[in-house]
Parts: C-alpha cells; structure tokens; sequence
C-alpha cells in the first residue's frame, strides 16, 4: 500500500500546488506508515524532477511522452498505477477537476475535492473540505477502500523533506484525443492560482490603458494580477486573469479588490482570501460589508499613493 501524487507541471516546471500536495501525501503516509510515489506528466528535465523529489516522494515516474491535457490518458495512467494505493492526491486545479471524477469511476473510489484538512487517523477517515463556492465547510466521512483528494490551494505549508528519491521514465505514449487550439496565458509574473498576494481590478479604472498602477503595486508587493468578469469579457485583462464564481477561484492571504463594485459571483470566487481590502468611490459598494479593510475613494488618487507609501516603507 502507498499513496500515489500526481504532480502536475506548468511548461515543464513544477509550481507550489504540486509541492503542496506531495507535502500533504507525506504527512499521510507517516500516519499510514507507508510510502509516496508521484507521477509526473509530460516532458520534464531531470533537474525539476530532483527538486520534486525533495518534498518527500519516495519514487517519482515521468511519462514525458503523454500529453498533460489529454485527461483521459492521465487517468489511465493513475489507475494503472494505484492499484496498491490507499490514496489518490491531486491539486485542485482546473486539469485535476477533469482527472479526479474519471480515476474515482473507474476504481471505485471515494472523491473528496477543495480539501482543507489533513487527514488525523486511519480508521474513520473523515475530512473537512470547502463546499457552496467556499462559504461553507463541510466534514466528509471516506467509506470507501481508497480515496481520491484534490487540495485546495494555499491550504498547507509546503514542508522540504529531502531523501533518497528514485527516478524512474517510462516513455510509453497514449494518442492523444485533446487538440489545443491556443491559449489563454495569465500575463502577471507569479501563478495567480498560487499567489499570496493578488491585485485585481474592475470597470472603475474606466480603460485599459490604466492598468499601468495595477501592475507596478504588483509588482511592488510581489503579488499577482487578476480582474473581474466584466474586465475580460469586454478584453480590457485576459480570460485568465478573471475570477470570480465563472472564473477562477482564489486563496490568497491578501486580495486587494480596486475599483470592483463586489458582486455576489465575483465575491464567491475570493471569499477564501485570509484578507480582503477594497478600494471604491461608492461607500455603498456590496464589497465593502465582505472586505476586512475599505478605503472610500478615487483609485487613481489612493493607488499611486499606497504604491509610493510601500516603497518608502521598503526602503526603511
């Protein structure tokens, strides 16, 4: 018996969820007294699969020759490989959304999305996960002989466990039925999905030539950019920046919301955020009863003054 993680890769690179997740397998498998073996996806130099290796993963296997958005191949792989597994272990990711329910199917096992706890015995496995858009939280009691989790993001401390590591490729390949027509690529510098720390904007920076502020008190935080649904529909911010309830949806430990009037949709996508701090000239505006903290006024006025406050905050 072992745990199996899939550790999906962005372009060939690993990023925080998958070390989240092996982190989180590792925990497990010191209570299950058994080991971790991570499957990999795609093509990966054998440097990113050494750093992968020291969060805890006893062996990893690298299908280099499998296209990572071909779900039904992944799948495949997974159940082949988890026939001696107690658990299946994904991140919450939007690749992982159309992986898990299939590998659930055909093994017959329980499926528990957005977790948010870790797991405390090995009898009664009962786990708390993020239900109704993450407004609520729901305890979910595993009756099945194996379990599938997928993790909710910035939910655990990644924790480097470095030891002995075997890497194994397997260049077996599986025709892919997927065709990528394009894609849809977050401009900001850090993983959106990942970050600590995320700016999003709306319609009341009026035009999308002002994103300019946006993206310099990102970068003056090391935070990611993001905006609403009405931002990207009209293409002022790529699809892949919106969130929201049809969007993405976030975990930061700060969402500074900028000229976002705080619709219900937009707010369910970042209502996990540990601290929300909105901007607005409406004091009436629904964001301001969600958000910790609210600044009543002119984003072209507070915004370039928070980012020269920041950066004499640095420099001290």
């Amino acid at each position: 018996m072992s745990i199996l993680v899939y550790a999906e890769n962005w372009d060939g690179r690993f990023r925080k969820s998958a070390f989240e997740a092996i982190s989180y397998a590792k925990k497990a498998s010191i209570l299950f007294q058994t080991n971790v073996k991570t499957i990999s996806i795609g093509a990966v130099d054998n440097t990113e699969l050494e750093r992968l290796g020291e969060f805890g993963t006893d062996k990893i296997i690298s299908y280099p020759n499998i296209n990572k958005s071909n779900g039904k191949a992944i799948a495949l792989i997974l159940e082949q490989e988890a026939k001696d597994c107690k658990l299946i272990i994904l991140s919450n990711t939007f690749n992982a959304k159309t992986i898990a329910p299939r590998v659930s199917a055909k093994l017959m096992a329980g499926l528990i999305t957005n977790v948010i706890s870790h797991i405390d015995n090995t009898e009664n496995i009962c786990i708390k996960r993020q239900a109704f858009s993450s407004k609520a939280i729901e305890k979910t009691k595993l009756n099945s002989n194996i379990g599938v989790l997928t993790i909710a993001p910035n939910a655990f401390e990644i924790n480097p466990n470095p030891g002995d590591c075997e890497i194994e490729i397997n260049n077996k390949e599986i025709e892919s039925d997927v065709v990528v027509l394009g894609k849809d690529v977050n401009k900001g510098k850090i993983s959106l999905s990942e970050a600590e720390i995320v700016v999003s904007a709306g319609r009341g920076l009026k035009a999308a030539e002002n994103w300019g502020m946006i993206e310099e008190l990102a970068d003056v935080l090391g935070a990611a950019t993001a905006c609403s649904k009405p931002v990207s529909d009209i293409g002022w911010r790529p699809h892949s920046e919106h969130v929201g309830q049809t969007g993405k949806a976030i975990a930061p430990n700060l969402y500074i919301a900028i000229g976002i009037s705080g619709a219900i949709q937009h707010l369910a996508g970042v209502n996990s955020s540990k601290t929300m701090v909105a901007i607005n000239t409406d004091p009436e505006a629904p964001f301001f009863k969600a958000a910790d903290y609210g600044i009543i006024g002119d984003a072209f006025e507070v915004v370039p003054e928070l980012i020269t406050e920041i950066k004499n905050f640095k420099n001290n």
